[in-house]
């Protein structure tokens, strides 16, 4: 038991003392960095995925 609690407040100790933790305005650049990548990501998706799906419709149509 002794193991356990001393891992536990090894553990306390090197969260609060030894971790960097990031500052909030680098946080919140990095999510809107992942919010505008996710967009774009999802509009050019979108885009082929129209071209393609009228592609296809044309290509069953005609033949």
């Amino acid at each position: 038991m002794k193991k356990l609690k001393d891992y536990i407040l090894d553990s306390i100790d090197e969260i609060r003392n030894k971790v960097s933790w990031a500052k909030f305005n680098d946080l919140q650049s990095s999510a809107i960095l992942v919010l505008v990548a996710s967009i774009i990501f999802a509009l050019v998706i979108g885009v082929i995925d129209f071209g393609f799906n009228n592609a296809l419709h044309w290509f069953y149509k005609e033949f």
